[in-house]
Formats: C-alpha cells, sequence, structure tokens
C-alpha cells in the first residue's frame, strides 16, 4: 500500500518539529517514507486530500466491550473492531465482558486470532479469577504468555481481599497487571444510580459514593502491603480522586481511568428514566465532574475511556431497573473530549496509556510504521443514532454537539476510512 497524505496538520505535541505544522507524508508498504512540505506523488500511489486534514498517532481506548463470544447480536468483533477504526482508534483494550468469559490461554489466543487482519489492534484482557466468579485466581501467566494484557472480572468488585493481595504478589513476578472494580457490593446493595437528591425525587434506589471510596480505600492499603501493579477502572467520584492522588505521592504503582460520560452527564439527566444513562458507575454529581476533569488536567486520573458497552435493545427498552449498564462510545469520544478540552490537551488524552500494558507507542517518524488517526478538529455536528456503525444502538450521547470528525485510521498496512 502507497499513500500520500497532502497537506495534513501534524498534531504531536511530544515532537516540536512537526507539531501544528501542514506536510505531506508519504507512505510506502505501511512505512513512512517521506515527511515533507511538498511531495510529487509517485505512480501507484494513493492521494488522499480531506478538508481541514489534520493526524496524530493512532488513538488508543483502555475499555471496551463487544459481545463475541455469547452476545454477538450485540457487537461482533469485526463490527465492533470497524466501528473503533472509523472513530479513529487503533488500539483497544477489549474487557472481558463475554460468554463464556476468557479465562485461559486458549481464549486469549481465540479473542486476537479473531481480530487478525481486521486492521485495529486488540489487546485482550483475561479474567482475574476463574469464570469471573471471584473465587480463585485463572491461570494468569500462561494467559499473559498468549497475549493477555492484564487481568480484570469485569465490572465485578473483588470481594476477597486476601484474593487481592495473592494477585498482585503473584503478578508482580512478571509485572502483570490487576485490575479491581471499585464497587463495594455490599454498601452498593441493589442500588440503580447515583445516591442522592436526584434518586430520591425519582424513587429509584441508590449506590452511594461510599461504596466505591470504600472498596479503593481497602485496595490501596492492599496494594501498599503487597506491591505489583493496581489498576482502578472508572472512578466517578471526587474523594476518589483524591483517594488516588495521595496513593500516588507515596510512591503506589497504581493507576485508574474514567468514562467519558461521567464527565459530561450528571444524575440529572435521568428525569425521564431514560436507560440509556443508566451506567456503571452511575452518573454522580456536578460537584464529582469538576473533581473528574480536575483530575483529568492533574493528570491524577491516567486514561480517559469511551468504555463503550453495546447492549441490545431488549436489555434496554425495559423498565429502568430491569435495564442493563452501559451506554456505547467509541464514536463520539473525539467529538466530546475535542469540545471539552481543547484539540492538542484532546490528542494527548487519546494517545496516552499504552506504556501501562507494555504496547509499543507509535511514533510519526521517517522509517516507522505508519499508525496515524486522520480527522477534521473543527466540525461540529450532533450524531443521530441511524449513522452509528456499532451494532448496538444504545447512547447517550445523541444530539450532544460533537466538534471534530474522524476520517479514518491508517494501520497495519490497511487504509480504513
Amino acid at each position: 500500500m502507497n499513500v500520500l497524505l497532502k497537506s495534513a496538520t501534524i498534531v504531536n505535541s511530544s515532537d516540536k518539529k512537526y507539531h501544528l505544522k501542514k506536510r505531506d507524508i508519504l507512505i510506502k508498504n505501511g512505512v513512512i517514507a517521506s515527511i515533507g512540505t511538498k511531495i510529487d506523488s509517485p505512480s501507484n500511489t494513493k492521494e488522499i486530500k480531506l478538508k481541514n486534514l489534520h493526524i496524530s498517532i493512532g488513538w488508543f481506548d483502555s475499555s471496551v466491550n463487544f459481545g463475541e463470544p455469547g452476545y454477538e447480536e450485540r457487537e461482533t468483533i469485526a463490527n465492533g473492531l470497524l466501528t473503533a477504526s472509523k472513530s479513529g482508534f487503533t488500539d483497544i483494550i477489549l474487557n472481558p465482558s463475554s460468554t463464556p468469559v476468557p479465562d485461559s490461554s486458549s481464549d486469549i489466543v481465540f479473542l486476537k486470532n479473531a481480530a487478525q487482519n481486521k486492521g485495529v489492534n486488540l489487546h485482550p484482557l483475561g479474567c482475574l479469577t476463574n469464570s469471573a466468579k471471584g473465587d480463585s485466581l485463572a491461570e494468569l501467566f500462561d494467559m499473559q504468555n498468549s497475549g493477555a494484557v492484564g487481568f480484570y472480572d469485569n465490572k465485578k468488585a473483588i470481594t476477597n481481599p486476601n484474593l487481592l493481595k495473592i494477585a498482585l504478589q503473584y503478578t508482580d513476578s512478571f509485572e502483570g497487571l490487576v485490575y479491581s472494580f471499585p464497587l463495594d457490593t455490599r454498601i452498593a446493595g441493589k442500588g440503580q444510580v447515583n445516591e442522592g437528591a436526584v434518586s430520591t425525587r425519582l424513587g429509584l434506589k441508590g449506590i452511594p459514593a461510599l461504596a466505591e471510596e470504600l472498596q479503593i480505600v481497602r485496595d490501596l492499603l492492599v496494594l501498599e502491603y503487597a506491591g505489583g501493579k493496581l489498576h482502578i477502572p472508572t472512578i466517578s467520584t471526587a474523594n476518589s480522586v483524591k483517594l488516588i492522588a495521595e496513593a500516588k505521592k507515596k510512591g503506589l504503582n497504581v493507576t485508574c481511568s474514567v468514562a467519558i460520560h461521567n464527565l459530561i452527564f450528571s444524575d440529572d439527566v435521568l428525569q425521564d428514566f431514560n436507560t440509556n444513562y443508566k451506567v456503571l458507575p452511575p452518573l454522580r454529581t456536578s460537584k464529582d465532574i469538576r473533581a473528574l476533569i480536575k483530575g483529568v488536567k492533574d493528570g491524577v486520573i491516567d486514561f480517559i475511556t469511551s468504555d463503550h458497552t453495546p447492549i441490545n435493545i431488549e436489555n434496554k427498552k425495559v423498565e429502568f431497573d430491569n435495564a442493563d449498564y452501559g451506554t456505547i462510545g467509541l464514536e463520539n469520544a473525539f467529538g466530546i473530549l475535542n469540545q471539552m478540552f481543547g484539540l492538542e490537551k484532546t490528542i494527548i488524552l487519546l494517545t496516552k496509556g499504552r506504556d501501562r500494558y507494555g504496547i509499543t507507542t507509535p511514533l510519526l517518524k521517517e522509517g516507522e510504521k505508519a499508525c496515524f488517526t486522520l480527522f477534521n478538529p473543527d466540525e461540529t455536528f450532533k450524531p443521530k443514532i441511524e449513522d452509528s456503525i456499532s451494532t448496538s444502538k444504545n447512547s447517550a450521547y445523541i444530539e450532544k454537539e460533537h466538534k471534530g470528525k474522524v476520517y479514518g485510521v491508517i494501520v497495519n498496512n490497511n487504509i480504513l476510512f
């Protein structure tokens, strides 16, 4: 594949030579052959000229759910990766949310094989415990050798602190990454939404912030004792940010993420009982949103994720109490973040994080493999559900103004527009 990108504005704050400069970029057989102010198109080369074309290294999402195997009606791996590519992502971390769950090396091999030749790089997480039941550790070392980049019982809390301690101590020997979902289920009970004035007014059972924060306090104490690498996915409260900031100051090896929807929606949007806003952790208060945004800007929160979770209509168009948790979000990530943080900060947020998982960060320089996202940062629009590529249409972002449209990606010697 030979491609010439014409007049592309490069967004790459780590390289001042090209940052925010317009350049032509010649790609030969998937490798960056030349970057220059004007490059003539060689023969047998596809020339790409696009309105207000900007490029960066390929984007990365640390929390994505599909359905295959088991829930193919929600999202297959093939269509999920297509959705990721059209959304600008060249690398995604796949949560273990299928059925059966991936808790063995053969399961990880299946996921890796299913993603071959699909363009986007899929990096699977394996379950921390057998069948994600929380009783005994799964074959963590074998899964990592087969390509797992971390271990997580998706959206399930580790109720046994001794199990977390053993997992951290064991994985420390091979630098494995342990996830712990921040939810004390005994405090959360049968809660559905944030506990507060809105839940009381609507008559919905609440999940108090304490349920998240109590679990984080416990997990950080275990980490301090056991050592190892801990990741706390999708935090949602102001105090969670404070607790993790304090842990980092102490030198603990901990990272955390936040879902985009927890940065823009408060629990006030639940007034109409729209189940697309039913997510886990739940939407919190405006005060929490302010603290989360500050945590992102200060670097306490390491990653922003779409937490893309396709749910078929039968499990969303039901009474609020009976609806499944989750919203899709891959297609909305750039337009929302660019609106919130501006272009340069957004690209930093969308490209950071690979090193935590042992994934090589692509470089935008001659002689390197081309791994680009192509986009127009200035186009504004409101998405329509019928335009979504995702099989499931459970989106919380419909009619939310976006700034910035993605053209596609160039990755693994493929053009995916």
